[in-house]
Parts: structure tokens; C-alpha cells; sequence
């Protein structure tokens, strides 16, 4: 459970806004995301734009948003993390909003044109998911690459943003989890066969990994992939992983046009079933598209990005009303919680009755009265 603490010491506004919006946000976590079993194991991945640098001057993020982005968080076992920045604080500082039992691995920063100086991270509760102390960046052997040599636009860099892999269990069921934020670059030409290339790469290197180890591998995290039909896709099944029926067709950016997010499988432990899943909308309870919420978080926009054209033709020139609303609901919102909306799967992770059943003695076959 979130800590909540630090509330009690927000004027009196603000302290009643975000109380009024955690209880309705709650209210609708219930609502969308359950258990259906209470050993299951619920798993999700999300990209947390930009967390939380404020380089491009559109934030920094409100201590508020902390509260919703730990409150969301806090309802899952296991999260992939992407877009974390060079300065981890703001990462340690939700882990602390989400409590003692929460505990995070994250990557060194990728450094580079492409990398963006992102990390990735997982967010875990240790009271339902174990770290089983193997963890690392993905670097590819020579003989992994593709034959057509190097198709990035830095020599020698085989990924935008190193693939970050690490080992759990969750109940009965041990896995390798691997978060990505593949290249996007383009929607044609080089930039996009290099995203389908980088898809490809990661997806052939497990797929070789579980030949030799026999082990369950889970793909998760921004693939940019352009449609469950696409060559980004197909990048992704043609080595052997799938995304059950329960995940498929799920778009992850706020326009609900995009497939970028997956979780895919390369399954080997057969006990594994998929429950339910989805994506969680934080706009149905923080930063809603209504006046009330605009009106709030007014003066919190920086006002030279919120009242003027800061790039393309109108460069300069004033936003009209419509377009400041606009600025709140299309791109201000986007730094304060994510462009991208968590996508979520439950997993059932306890084997119990399948070991017990398999204790069972063999029956005898009757003996033939004739012998």
C-alpha cells in the first residue's frame, strides 16, 4: 500500500484535490483491475515519459503526480519501467511513496544519439515476487547480428536503448522478464527496418536462449510496434514469441491509435495459464479532459509553452483558448503521468494441484483371471 503521509502537510487546496482524486482513482483500479485468484500474479509495463528530467521544460512533475503514478503502480506485482533518466531520485522517490516492500533493479544510462540517456527499470513487491539475482543488459555475440551488417546510425550500436533482462518468481513459476523501448526512428525507409531489425535481434537471441535452457521468457515494453499485422509484429512471432489472446489488440498511446506496448512469451513451463488483462486509462480519474481539472492545473503549465506556439509556422504566436486546453489534455498531461497508457496481464502462477496430481500413484492394471 502507497504511503500517503506527506499529504496531510499540502495546503489545504491542494491537499483536497489530491485526495478527492486518489479516492477516485482507486475507485476505478478496482473497477478495471482485479485478481481473480489471489495468488495470481499481476504483470505490467509502462513507459513513464521522460521520468524525470524536464529537459524539453515541460514539467518538472507536481509532487501530486507521484502520488497517482505509486497509487497506479502499487496495484500490480511486477512492472517494467521505461523511460527512467540519468538522475535517479525521482525513481527513488516513488519507490519510497510505494513503501518498504517495493524494491527496484535499473539499468546504467544509455548513452548515445538513439539512447536518449534513458534507463529501464522493474518495480517489484517483494512480498509477491522474488529476485532471483540474475540481471543484466542485452549485448549481442557476433554471430546474433544481422548478416546485412550494421543498420543503426552509430557504429557498432547493435540497440537504440540496451534490452534489460532479469530472473523472478512469482509462486511456483520461475522467468526471465526482458524490457525494451525499441528504436522508432520512422514509418518507413531505414529508420523503420531498423526498428523491425532491433525487434528481430532481441526476439532471436531468447529464442536461441531457451533452446539451450529450456527456461520461460517474457518480452515486454515499448516495441513501437505499427499494427498486430505489421512487420513489427511479425518481427516478434516469427521467433517464437507470442502475445496470448487475452493481451492482443490493446492500443497504448492516449489517442488509442497505437500498438507501441506488448508483452509477449516465449513459454516453456506449461502449467502457466493467461487470466484477464488491459490497458488503465489514468485520464478516467487524474488529469481528466473537463474544465474543472484545466482550470486546476492552470497556473501550474509553464505559461511559454501554454500560451505561445513555441515551434513550426506559428512559431511564436499566441495560443487561442482552444489551443491552450489543448496544450493541457494533448501534451502538459503527458509530463506529468506518461503518453503511453499501462498494459497489464494476469498470470496464474500457482501449481499446486498440477504437482499434487502428478504425486499420484500409477493404478496397477488388473491381472487377466486366465493368467
Amino acid at each position: 500500500m502507497p504511503r500517503y503521509w506527506q499529504i496531510q502537510h499540502y495546503p489545504d487546496a491542494e491537499r483536497r484535490r489530491v485526495l478527492d482524486r486518489l479516492l477516485a482513482l482507486r475507485g476505478v483500479l478496482d473497477e478495471q483491475v482485479a485478481r481473480s485468484r489471489p495468488d495470481n500474479l499481476l504483470l505490467a509495463t509502462w513507459n513513464i515519459r521522460d521520468f524525470d528530467s524536464n529537459k524539453f521544460g515541460n514539467g518538472p512533475r507536481l509532487r501530486e503526480s507521484f502520488h497517482y503514478l505509486a497509487e497506479i503502480i502499487a496495484r500490480f506485482d511486477l512492472v517494467a519501467v521505461q523511460e527512467v533518466n540519468r538522475d535517479l531520485e525521482p525513481l527513488e522517490r516513488l519507490v519510497r511513496l510505494l513503501g518498504p516492500e517495493w524494491k527496484y533493479l535499473v539499468t546504467g544510462v544509455t548513452e548515445g544519439k538513439s539512447g536518449n540517456e534513458e534507463r529501464m527499470a522493474f518495480l517489484y513487491n517483494d512480498r509477491r515476487v522474488r529476485f532471483t539475482n540474475l540481471a543484466g543488459q542485452i549485448v549481442l555475440p557476433k554471430a546474433y547480428l544481422v548478416a546485412s551488417g550494421d543498420t543503426t546510425d552509430e557504429a557498432g550500436l547493435q540497440f537504440a536503448r540496451a534490452p534489460y533482462v532479469a530472473s523472478f518468481q512469482a509462486g511456483w513459476f520461475k522467468f526471465n522478464l526482458c524490457t525494451v523501448h525499441i528504436y522508432f526512428g520512422d514509418d518507413s525507409g531505414s529508420e523503420l527496418a531498423r526498428r523491425i531489425d532491433e525487434i528481430a535481434k532481441v526476439a532471436a537471441y531468447f529464442k536461441r536462449l531457451q533452446a539451450k535452457e529450456a527456461a520461460d521468457y517474457i518480452l515486454l515494453g515499448d516495441f513501437n510496434i505499427v499494427s498486430p499485422e505489421h512487420q513489427t509484429m511479425k518481427a516478434l512471432e516469427k521467433n517464437g514469441f507470442r502475445v496470448p489472446t487475452p493481451l492482443q489488440g490493446f492500443t497504448t498511446n492516449l489517442g488509442k491509435s497505437k500498438f507501441y506496448d506488448q508483452i509477449a512469451f516465449q513459454q516453456h513451463d506449461k502449467r502457466l495459464e493467461f487470466g484477464s488483462a488491459g490497458v488503465f486509462d489514468f485520464r478516467d480519474a487524474v488529469y481528466r479532459d473537463t474544465d474543472d481539472d484545466f482550470a486546476a492545473y492552470f497556473d501550474g503549465m509553464p505559461p511559454e509553452l501554454r500560451d505561445i506556439h513555441p515551434k513550426g509556422r506559428r512559431k511564436g504566436q499566441p495560443r487561442t483558448d482552444e489551443e491552450k486546453r489543448e496544450y493541457y489534455s494533448r501534451e502538459w498531461i503527458t509530463w506529468q503521468m506518461s503518453d503511453h497508457l499501462l498494459l497489464w496481464t494476469e498470470l496464474r502462477v500457482d501449481f499446486t494441484n498440477d504437482y499434487l496430481g502428478s504425486l499420484q500413484p500409477q493404478e496397477e492394471p488388473l491381472a487377466d483371471p486366465r493368467d
